[in-house]
Parts: C-alpha cells; sequence; structure tokens
C-alpha cells in the first residue's frame, strides 16, 4: 500500500471557534463525576502534609496554572476545562464533631477528591484526520494517593499530557511525546516550565501523520480475531514470555469492549468484515474510557503506541506475534 502524508500541518487546522463552545467532559468515565473550576476553587480544602503543614498544590491551582501557561504557549484565550474527579474526602469541622450526618449544615462540611483530571480544548486549532474532526487539547492528572502527606513537604508529583480529542467520540488520541507522566515539582512555577517544556517537545505534525497512516491499513474478520486472541493471550504470559513482544496495558474487560463495538459501534465497527487501524485504535481508546483516573492516560498512549507497533509491521513486512502464528 502506498501511503499518502499531508506534510503541512497548518493546511489541515481550521478555524472552528463558532463551532465549539465548551469543552466535553466525556474524555474519561470510569468512577467519576464532573465538577467545576469554581467548585475546586471555592468549596474544596487544601490538602496539607501532615508533619509540617505545608500546602500542597491544589487541583484549582494545577489547572489554573496550566491554562495559563498553555494560553500564552498558544497566544489565546482557552475554553472552559473538562474536570473529572473521584475518591471524594469528606470531612467536618471542629464544631460538627459528634453530630449526626444527616443533621450536618452546608458550612460544617469539608470535602476534597484524592483523584482529578482534566482537559482542556485549544481553540480555532481544528484538523480533520480520516474524515473525522480533532480537536487539540491540553490536560493533565493529579492523584494525593501518590504523595505521601503523612511527611513533610515534599516533591509533588503530576501528569501533563498535549494531543487531540476525536469530537466523534470524546477519545482522546495522545502521542508518545504527548505525555509527561512523571513530573516532580516543589512550586507552581517549576509545573509551568514543565507545562511549556511539553508542550515545546510535541511534534504536532509528526502525530498528525501518523494517525493519517492508520486508515490505509486494515484486518479481516480472521485477522482481527486472531488479534483479539493474541492480546487476551498476553496477558497470562510469564514474565519471560513476554520479552521481546510488545506491551499491552488494556485490560481483559475492556478487550471485551473492543469486540463488542468491533459490530455494535456507530462509527469505528467493521464494515464487511473489514476494519482499518484507525477504527481499532479508536476502539482501544474508548475501552480505555472505563480506566480509572491514575492510569487512564498511561494506557491511552499504550494503545497508540500498540496500534503504531502494528502498522509499522504491516508497512515494514515484519513480523509480529500480534499478528502471525
Amino acid at each position: 500500500m502506498e501511503l499518502i502524508a499531508n506534510h503541512q500541518v497548518k493546511d489541515i487546522i481550521q478555524e472552528t471557534s463558532t463551532i465549539i463552545q465548551k469543552s466535553s467532559s466525556n474524555f474519561i468515565e470510569a468512577n467519576t463525576e464532573e465538577v467545576s473550576l469554581e467548585h475546586l476553587k471555592n468549596d474544596c480544602i487544601i490538602p496539607v502534609f501532615a508533619k509540617d503543614n505545608e500546602s500542597t498544590v491544589s487541583h484549582f491551582e494545577f489547572i489554573d496554572a496550566t491554562k495559563e501557561i498553555a494560553e500564552s504557549a498558544f497566544n489565546c484565550n482557552f475554553l472552559a476545562p473538562s474536570i473529572r474527579v473521584s475518591h471524594q474526602i469528606k470531612g467536618r469541622i471542629p464544631s460538627a464533631i459528634g453530630k449526626p450526618v444527616k443533621e450536618l449544615l452546608e458550612h460544617e462540611k469539608t470535602t476534597y477528591y484524592e483523584r482529578m483530571a482534566f482537559m482542556i480544548e485549544v481553540p480555532n486549532m481544528q484538523i480533520m484526520v480520516n474524515n473525522q474532526l480533532l480537536n487539540l487539547s491540553i490536560g493533565g492528572v493529579r492523584a494525593y494517593n501518590q504523595e505521601n502527606l503523612f511527611s513533610k513537604k515534599s516533591i509533588e508529583k503530576f501528569k501533563v499530557f498535549i494531543g487531540y480529542k476525536n469530537t466523534v467520540c470524546t477519545n482522546l488520541c495522545i502521542s508518545t511525546d504527548g505525555l509527561n507522566s512523571e513530573i516532580r515539582v516543589s512550586s507552581v512555577q517549576e509545573l509551568q516550565e514543565e507545562v511549556l517544556k511539553l508542550i515545546n517537545n510535541y511534534n504536532q505534525e509528526s502525530h498528525i501523520i501518523e494517525m493519517q497512516k492508520l486508515a490505509k491499513y486494515s484486518l479481516n474478520e480472521k485477522q482481527f480475531a486472531h488479534l483479539i486472541g493474541k492480546m487476551r493471550m498476553y496477558q497470562y504470559l510469564s514474565k519471560s514470555e513476554k520479552e521481546g513482544k510488545f506491551p499491552l496495558q488494556l485490560t481483559d474487560s475492556q478487550i471485551g469492549y473492543v469486540v463488542k463495538d468491533y459490530f455494535h459501534d456507530d462509527y469505528f465497527k467493521n464494515v464487511n468484515n473489514q476494519i482499518t487501524l484507525w477504527n481499532i485504535y479508536n476502539l482501544f481508546t474508548g475501552a480505555n474510557k472505563s480506566s480509572y483516573i491514575d492510569n487512564n492516560i498511561e494506557r491511552n498512549v499504550n494503545s497508540y503506541e500498540f496500534i503504531q507497533n502494528i502498522a509499522n509491521s504491516i508497512e515494514n513486512k515484519t513480523i509480529n506475534w500480534y499478528l502471525h502464528h
């Protein structure tokens, strides 16, 4: 098959400010609820390091700092962020000790969320990839359960990503260089420096070209069934048997969702017993939306790398354990 690539990224970015009004909130689904930035700022307490009572970087500060540095980098005002939270930590003020829950007044309650993910779409930065509209987006993940809040103030961990959101299904498309899952900083300023570094290192053109390529290759139903069978087998291989095989992070139940949507998804199901790698990739990222906040973004990137590995094997006609007997 001959690959046709458009190397001029600006040619496929469109002016679409009249189309998008607000970021979609469905980029992640599992065990989460949507909240507003104002709720995080005004209604949530800020966890501290217990030994010295020093504040952590709050969820609000994380989102606001990322938005500020990204707006500066792209020289535009961003849309309202989509924010998903989970694992609510509830408390109460001292005067409400011993009071029955049903009698608590709103001002007597305290709350914060252990885990939070957010995404903000960049205005006027949309592209058409394989006849589907994608929005350039930036976001991050914070999980307080990964911090030692019982000690003195220490380096804090954050995850930041930049990539595209498919408007057809709200699936995130994140490439390898679009994620930094190991940001460790001690201040908001250091965090902004890392966010800017990620934005500058992200190769937007390469990401678009690689996504376009996925539509050029297809699997028939027999090949797809073989791929799914090998994916299920991989999870039960021993450590030594996994050596040399591309790692896969989707769970067995998520692979089941991929099979179900192969037949029933409105946009990415097979057509005449054929399915493109682009559609398989979107079935992967769709199934991944059931992942918890902690590992959602890493699994998303793993799905991208996995499908790219399959595409490269087909393109270069090399042996791939997932495709061959």
